[in-house]
């Protein structure tokens, strides 16, 4: 445990503060583990384990982006191509110049929309995606502001009409399954709830009284859709995914990406624009948020750390989870706290937890 030292401090310090009770962390460098760990509980009394699943949030949503790479790749649709050809009730209120790279980038304009999931079913979110107006003086391809979660709604339904299967299906058999991710779920039936049991592990709020469960490991949660928000498994599941990039889109059952696309999507497409949901200047690629150290790495939201290199790409789950991969040290982290502190609390915890593990592996310099 000693080789861990910083990095357990981070937790503990913070399961302290009451910020969380457990942790799941998988590392690897240079292709080899160096951490799978889960440490504290998964709630009072429990040791959460490296097996129990919980909720990896918008940290899921490069596993959709990387699916609209392979349309690309196979020539159904183009980054360029405008949303409303595939889907023409999507042109309604303004948003008929809005093209799927605008989507991938947070540049859609569409941050204030009420997409009404988990208590809306996939057939009425999408309506209301598609029914929904540009937000008040946005541009689209020019006003950046992250999107939580509605146009993850479209990008998936754009799948859907693609490829005529459903978004649970499309993501398992074109992305989990060739990536060797066998313990991940967009959604999950009824049975596999039910064999799954205390595994599927409660996710927690802070509040003024303590951190109180959440029903996020429970219908409809757990069993309707959300491309943005809605994955979820064991946190070393993630790892796998972002090795699959490491190897230039060979996953451990089969390619799932060439390498020139991966190089794209993971590039920085958008470059130094102040993100009106982050309030701050953000980075990113194609469904992935690019190390944006150079606007503040003490300051910046979900960031990787003072020690990542400027290639570094990833995405973090609001409060909670994050994975990422380092080109430069050849490092992959991915890991999910089971408590959410709110936004500044966890964003210092993120930037703490990942310069630890730097430290704790002599990446420093």
């Amino acid at each position: 445990m000693s080789q861990w030292s910083h990095t357990l401090n981070v937790f503990e310090t913070g399961r302290d503060r009451g910020l969380h009770y457990g942790l799941q962390l998988w590392v690897s460098h240079r292709g080899m583990t160096v951490a799978d760990l889960a440490w504290g509980e998964a709630f009072p009394g429990c040791p959460l384990t490296t097996d129990d699943w919980l909720p990896w949030l918008s940290a899921g949503k490069p596993l959709t982006a990387v699916a609209i790479a392979q349309l690309v790749e196979q020539g159904r649709c183009q980054w360029d191509s405008r949303v409303c050809e595939f889907i023409p009730e999507f042109a309604a209120g303004g948003k008929e110049a809005i093209t799927i790279q605008h989507l991938l980038t947070h540049t859609a304009g569409l941050r204030q929309v009420d997409y009404g999931w988990p208590e809306c079913d996939w057939e009425e979110s999408v309506r209301r995606v598609c029914a929904a107006i540009l937000d008040p003086g946005a541009i689209p391809g020019e006003t950046p502001g992250y999107h939580v979660a509605s146009t993850w709604f479209i990008l998936g339904e754009i799948l859907q009409r693609c490829d005529g299967q459903p978004i649970v299906e499309i993501l398992a058999n074109r992305i989990f399954t060739p990536s060797g991710m066998t313990e991940t779920r967009l959604a999950l039936s009824p049975e596999e709830q039910a064999n799954l049991g205390n595994r599927l592990a409660p996710m927690y709020e802070r509040t003024p009284e303590g951190l109180k469960p959440l029903d996020w490991h429970q219908p409809p949660r757990v069993s309707r859709p959300s491309p943005g928000s809605s994955v979820c498994g064991p946190i070393r599941d993630l790892t796998k995914f972002y090795d699959m990039l490491r190897q230039q889109g060979q996953g451990m059952n089969g390619r799932v990406l060439q390498p020139t696309t991966v190089a794209e999507i993971t590039r920085r497409h958008r470059i130094g624009q102040f993100d009106l949901t982050f309030q701050h200047k953000v980075d990113f690629g194609l469904g992935f948020v690019i190390d944006s150290n150079t606007y503040g790495a003490a300051t910046v939201p979900y960031g990787y750390g003072k020690y990542a290199s400027p290639d570094t790409f990833g995405h973090g789950g609001a409060q909670s989870s994050q994975g990422f991969y380092d080109p430069q040290r050849d490092l992959i982290v991915a890991y999910v706290f089971n408590g959410r502190p709110g936004e500044p609390q966890h964003n210092r915890r993120c930037r703490q937890l990942n310069e630890a593990i730097y430290e704790d592996l002599g990446l420093t310099a």
